[in-house]
């Protein structure tokens, strides 16, 4: 209720964390988590998203009033599409190098790693509208822990160089979701204005859907440059 009283367009729930070291949840406790909340956010019309590999997680939020699945598995989910679509729903396709984001290894990063991007979203888009989807966000998938990217310049550069390039994303005619990094390593104890210069990143690139744990000033961010442009 605090995030849409300050501005959140769409609320992101999830029961288990994308970190490499947090400790795994099983479905059946994820649905235990989620549901309580889940279901009276939704009834009073808030829009919620629920980020999830877990077919079985994504099936009984999507029951209980989930707008939209932000889906964080690669394995084939032609039935998962379905169930998104029967419900009227949207998805948040995310791009992952593993099963799923708990099963990733290093990050293999191509010369050209927006094209890369691109074949993998346009093959899943494809799949996804045949099924019946009609609301898609795709999602390079900056916020998950490759053990390679863990050194803060490495990852940084990559971050920066992906929301510069969103642009070419939005090729495929869907809007370009990104999450926004903390930088602890650099920002310290402003940590909270990281948020804020990537956010600048994001939008010179035309990302259209930011995910921000600081809304009020990411907002003021958005639309000082919506005067801009």
């Amino acid at each position: 209720r605090r995030l849409r009283a300050e501005g959140a367009d769409l609320v992101d729930l999830g029961a288990e964390s994308s970190l490499h070291h947090a400790a795994r949840v099983d479905p059946a406790q994820q649905i235990a988590t989620l549901l309580p909340i889940l279901k009276p956010l939704a009834q009073e019309g808030s829009l919620i998203s629920i980020e999830t590999y877990q077919p079985v997680v994504a099936r009984r939020c999507l029951e209980a009033g989930a707008a939209v699945l932000n889906l964080t598995g690669t394995r084939p989910h032609d039935d998962l599409y379905k169930a998104v679509a029967d419900h009227k729903a949207g998805i948040i396709l995310c791009y992952v190098q593993g099963e799923h984001v708990r099963a990733v290894g290093d990050f293999v990063h191509s010369p050209d790693h927006a094209t890369a991007l691109l074949d993998y979203f346009r093959r899943e888009i494809d799949r996804a509208v045949h099924a019946g989807v009609h609301a898609i966000w795709i999602d390079p998938g900056l916020g998950f822990y490759y053990k390679n990217l863990q050194d803060s310049t490495a990852r940084i550069r990559y971050q920066a160089e992906t929301f510069l390039h969103s642009f070419r994303l939005r090729t495929l005619g869907w809007p370009v979701c990104q999450a926004l990094p903390h930088a602890f390593e650099f920002f310290q104890d402003e940590v909270r204005s990281a948020e804020s210069l990537f956010a600048v990143l994001a939008l010179l690139g035309k990302t259209d859907l930011l995910r921000t744990h600081e809304i009020p000033k990411v907002r003021a961010v958005a639309r000082t440059l919506g005067i801009l442009a």
